[in-house]
């Protein structure tokens, strides 16, 4: 995954690492996305900064299946760039999303690409599911255990820039 999310200004609150920064504010939430598509519990990390703002950083995952998983989150690039991009790789074949909005398929005998007309990144599908949940007696969207490990991980994340 890479991120281009632009700089913010310092009084913002995801500048401020007390408040939890941008890795457990934003960043946050694309450990999550990458611990789903592996579908494996995070092994190992590691985590380069690019300074004490916690603001621009690389993050490598391991998973236990032995896929790895990498976060690039720049808020030193340009906002007329692509701001999300994920892109997929395995078994011969790639999957490239951009933006949640267009993807792209390489290698895949049935997919070429789909493209959205507006963003969806899912937000109303989870809390339908949550809420069907609790209603309807379901099976949680997210599991508890994932919850947890992806909180554990992204404070240990951002503890190592201390």
């Amino acid at each position: 995954v890479t991120v281009n999310s632009s700089s913010l200004e310092k009084e913002h609150w995801t500048q401020d690492v007390k408040q939890g920064g941008r890795l457990i504010g934003e960043a946050c939430h694309f450990i999550d996305l990458l611990r789903f598509l592996a579908d494996a519990p995070i092994t190992e990390w590691n985590c380069k900064f690019i300074d004490d703002s916690q603001d621009t950083f690389t993050i490598i995952l391991k998973f236990k299946d032995g896929s790895i998983g990498n976060l690039n989150y720049f808020s030193n690039g340009n906002r007329l760039a692509t701001k999300e991009k994920l892109e997929i790789f395995c078994e011969g074949r790639i999957l490239s999303l951009n933006n949640f909005k267009r993807l792209k398929g390489y290698g895949w005998s049935n997919f070429n690409q789909l493209n959205l007309w507006k963003q969806d990144k899912g937000q109303e599908n989870c809390i339908r599911q949550f809420v069907n949940s609790i209603t309807k007696g379901l099976e949680d969207p997210i599991p508890y255990d994932e919850i947890i490990e992806i909180a554990k991980i992204s404070i240990e994340i951002a503890g190592s820039a201390q």
